[in-house]
């Protein structure tokens, strides 16, 4: 229940991070939102990684090599592969690109970790991406094959197999989750550190940016991440993937909440991304094992 919660927490602040970070790519390059997104959380992780769990810290940095390669992956990559996606695509085509990602984690997981699943598990996440493309189609499914794939689009793509693989990988790390996340924020600001004085990173000089940088600093960043990997220490990889396609419902409810009116495909689609997340979470961790 708890690594369900956990789970649902982070898609919604991961959408807020589309919404916001769509915003502030206008004004901010993807590296000076990547590298002051990990600056600002590494100090609080860290903290909170001492009070909390009480880590051995030798034992955590003796991973250092995995930890490397997630922090690579998961903080630096993909982060910077989403902002510079969002300077180039549409929402609609970013958000459609994400939804792949559970079918990929799955299928990464069959074949990397030799999970298997049932039919079952296959229906739920075939039901949400059905759910999520209605919602980005408008009941239009024929709009699908018509859209072109541009540099956003691409980048996209890479971005999705980059977090299959954090996912995966992240899974099988045996390290104290708050000192695994610090620990990849602080290996993250280390590394992004001489781009960012190379490339003369700015910090935001308007209220609107400071306000988009706190957000994304403390809630995709510091919780989201938190929340993440909480729950991927008892739920298979696959059944967490399902839970990103949460993410184009929360989308919808935040564009609600600026004023832009839900429709009824959207309303049909996001309760159809409920039930497949629904049907693959709770059978998920009986149906989905390591062989």
């Amino acid at each position: 229940m708890k690594a369900s919660l956990y789970l649902v927490l982070a898609t919604l602040f991961w959408s807020g991070n589309f919404v916001v970070g769509q915003a502030a790519v206008a004004s901010m390059t993807p590296l000076d939102l990547t590298f002051w997104r990990w600056s600002l959380a590494a100090v609080p992780l860290l903290l909170l990684a001492r009070f909390i769990e009480k880590p051995d810290w030798r034992a955590v940095l003796r991973r250092w090599p995995v930890l490397l390669l997630l922090s690579l992956l998961g903080m630096s990559g993909y982060t910077l592969l989403l902002y510079g996606a969002l300077g180039y695509t549409s929402a609609m085509n970013a958000s459609l690109i994400t939804a792949a990602n559970p079918a990929l984690i799955v299928v990464m997981a069959i074949v990397l970790l030799g999970e298997k699943t049932t039919r079952l598990g296959w229906l739920g996440i075939c039901i949400g991406l059905l759910g999520v493309l209605l919602v980005l189609t408008r009941g239009e499914l024929q709009r699908v094959f018509s859209l072109a794939i541009n540099t956003g689009e691409l980048l996209m793509i890479g971005a999705v197999a980059v977090w299959g693989c954090y996912t995966i990988i992240a899974r099988r790390l045996d390290v104290p989750v708050i000192a695994a996340t610090a620990v990849q924020v602080v290996i993250a600001t280390v590394t992004l550190a001489p781009f960012a004085l190379a490339l003369n990173v700015q910090f935001p000089d308007t209220p609107a940016e400071g306000w988009s940088l706190a957000y994304i600093a403390v809630f995709p960043s510091l919780a989201a991440y938190l929340f993440w990997n909480l729950a991927l220490r008892t739920t298979p990889p696959g059944t967490a993937g399902n839970y990103l396609n949460l993410m184009v419902v929360f989308t919808a409810v935040i564009t609600v909440a600026l004023g832009t009116p839900l429709t009824l495909m959207q309303i049909v689609g996001g309760l159809m991304v409920i039930a497949g997340v629904l049907l693959t979470g709770v059978k998920g961790q009986a149906t989905l094992k390591v062989a």
